[in-house]
């Protein structure tokens, strides 16, 4: 039997069909570096293959994070003030209204999948390593992007450009500091609510 269901599967992948190319056209191809956007792909195979691995991967990538994104849109929106500000894109009105709503639905609608995804398969703890490495990569590529464009903060947090350390440097502290904040928190509380990965007879 199944431990993903048909309905989920088909339904992430027709949702991937219409966001990607809306955003390709928008961005341009390089905005798919975005670790969020980047779960969209292999979160899609991963339904599909029912991986935990790659459930996983994406859960420690990104799940934390798109949470802190829906909190601080709302925060903004029925409080007035952002909580972190990394969301102010999204109410620029010189970004389109459907693109905008296509950053909330995809942000929005992620975490859920992932945390049904993990109670079904369970959580991978190679998990961990695997998104650390990701990360240097992504990372190292989106500097070449330009401070303008700075995917992934490659140049600074918050879309803003750091200019307290020299570049080089500071890659190497964002790829620490993703994996201390976000990435090592994610994978004890994960592997604490979902112990390891299960076989498909568990998951009857």
């Amino acid at each position: 039997m199944p431990r993903i269901p048909l309905w989920l599967k088909v339904g992430w992948t027709a949702w991937v069909a219409t966001w990607a190319p809306s955003y390709a056209l928008y961005f341009g191809p390089e905005n798919f570096l975005w670790f969020c956007n980047l779960a969209n792909f292999i979160l899609a195979a991963g339904l599909w293959l029912e991986s935990p691995l790659l459930v996983s991967w994406q859960a420690v990538s990104v799940l934390l994070v798109q949470i802190l994104y829906v909190l601080d849109v709302a925060a903004r929106f029925f409080l007035g003030f952002f909580l972190h500000g990394g969301t102010r894109f999204m109410f620029d009105e010189s970004i389109p209204l459907e693109i905008r709503l296509l950053s909330l639905c995809m942000h929005a609608g992620t975490p859920p999948v992932l945390i049904f995804g993990l109670a079904r398969l369970g959580y991978d703890r190679s998990a961990l390593p695997f998104q650390v490495a990701t990360t240097a990569v992504a990372i190292g590529v989106s500097f070449f992007g330009g401070p303008l464009r700075n995917i992934n903060w490659s140049w600074g947090p918050l879309f803003r450009q750091q200019q307290v350390v020299a570049p080089a440097l500071y890659l190497a502290i964002a790829v620490a500091g993703y994996t201390i904040l976000l990435y090592l928190p994610a994978h004890l509380f994960f592997s604490r609510i979902w112990p390891r990965s299960r076989t498909p007879a568990e998951s009857k």
